[in-house]
């Protein structure tokens, strides 16, 4: 969310920004922003103005009365009384004209970073450099499903019956496996120097707004039924959130945190064939990173979140590439974000793994968060998330990458302590 003042002074620049963001549809918000802020400003100081009329003409009343001029301090009280009216009707449309502002004001998209690239959809997202060569191995590889299915791995049937389509039974070795990367990707983070956490899995409607768009709630979350709690589709909710209402001293920073939970989606929409198995699903696990840090700062974390990805995937012996999102592929928080993509040898292409987002300063502004720096002033800061690793989708180019033409999968040095010892899965 923008600063209401920063739309005032820069409309043409809000404006051109929703042009970029091929999103024309959002144009009239911009004036009718400016409009509901004019009036909201308008009324407060009619508010004002009246207040201080009705505290003097108290004071006056006090007065008449002590001079035993009655009739005029009834005529007085009968001012204060219409005043006292004036004032209720005005609170009233402040309340009115204050929320329709705010609903208007979280549809209107985030100030993009000038090297995003301009594109329409994810059709036209940037790829930037490749990591590791992508290898097509001269025996067929089988869907990530049946390569599971091979080591008694998996039962989506079972699910199905149990929680419908969507669901999965992971077992065995595939489900150990599962276990081990979320292990080594948390130890990877700590070694990092970030902290890990384990939050909450549901969070309140006032933090989910403050975290993502409303397109995006509808789209991804679950809502429990008579409470005001939702599932969340991914940690970064509840860790951003769990800086909402909060003042953190600036020696504190950066927070640079990783967190493991379940996470819970929708998964609206139709989707290809190459999105059956466990490729997207209503519910999977995942480490995440976030940061919180000074706005100067926040690019160097960018910078270097996404090249932890990166270095991670290398690690498990999987090629990579980063893919640069283009402005009509960012959500409405986002300054800058791109995907790490793994290399699929069955489908001889990449996709995507990783998620790094930069979203300067709009959740911070959206759940009320502060710095207070050395002078004592308070300014927002930024806040960052990435994808440390989220199976099983990550298990579909760790099993492609890693299978060999007996049917075993190799298991990579860093991986195996967390293996038993096992190099490979027979």
């Amino acid at each position: 969310m923008l600063d209401i003042k920063f739309i005032r002074d820069n409309a043409e620049t809000v404006r051109q920004n929703i042009r970029n963001k091929f999103q024309d549809a959002k144009l009239p918000l911009v004036d009718e922003v400016i409009a509901l802020d004019a009036e909201n400003r308008a009324v407060k100081q009619e508010v004002e103005e009246l207040r201080a009329t009705r505290n003097r003409l108290s004071k006056e009343i006090g007065k008449l009365m002590g001079q035993g001029k009655r009739d005029e301090a009834e005529k007085v009280k009968a001012e204060v009384s219409a005043d006292g009216a004036r004032i209720d009707e005005l609170t009233a449309r402040e309340r009115e004209v204050e929320a329709a502002l705010h609903k208007k004001m979280l549809l209107i998209p985030n100030i993009i970073d000038p090297s995003v690239p301009l594109g329409k959809d994810d059709s036209e997202n940037v790829e930037v450099e490749r990591f590791g060569e992508p290898a097509v191995p001269d025996f067929p590889i089988p869907y990530h499903t049946e390569i599971m299915e091979r080591f008694h791995g998996i039962d989506m049937d079972a699910a199905g019956r149990v929680s419908g389509n969507g669901f999965y039974y992971l077992m065995g070795d595939i489900a150990r496996l599962h276990e081990a990367v979320i292990a080594y990707a948390r130890d990877f983070m700590i070694d990092k120097g970030f902290t890990f956490c384990i939050p909450p899995f549901m969070i309140h409607g006032n933090v989910v707004e403050g975290v993502m768009s409303q397109s995006d709630m509808d789209a991804m979350m679950y809502k429990i039924e008579g409470e005001d709690l939702y599932l969340i589709g991914t940690s970064e909710h509840s860790m951003i959130g769990k800086f909402i209402d909060q003042i953190i001293p600036e020696d504190t920073l950066p927070q640079t945190l990783t967190s493991y939970s379940p996470c819970f989606r929708k998964e609206k929409g139709a989707h290809g064939i190459e999105e059956r198995g466990v490729y997207r699903i209503h519910q999977f696990e995942k480490q995440e990173m976030i940061v919180v840090c000074r706005p100067e700062d926040s690019m160097k974390w960018y910078e270097q979140m996404w090249r932890w990805s990166v270095e991670l995937f290398r690690s498990l012996d999987i090629p990579v590439r980063q893919l640069e999102c283009c402005s009509g592929d960012l959500a409405d928080l986002k300054v800058k974000s791109c995907d790490i993509e793994a290399w699929s040898p069955r489908q001889q292409k990449y996709f995507e793994v990783c998620s790094c987002s930069n979203l300067g300063d709009a959740q911070a502004r959206r759940l009320k968060m502060r710095v207070k720096g050395a002078d004592g002033r308070t300014y927002l800061p930024h806040t960052l998330n990435n994808t440390v690793v989220a199976p099983p989708r990550m298990l579909i180019a760790f099993l492609e990458n890693n299978l060999q033409a007996d049917g075993s999968v190799l298991i990579p040095a860093v991986l195996r302590p967390y293996m038993g010892g096992k190099e490979k899965l027979q």
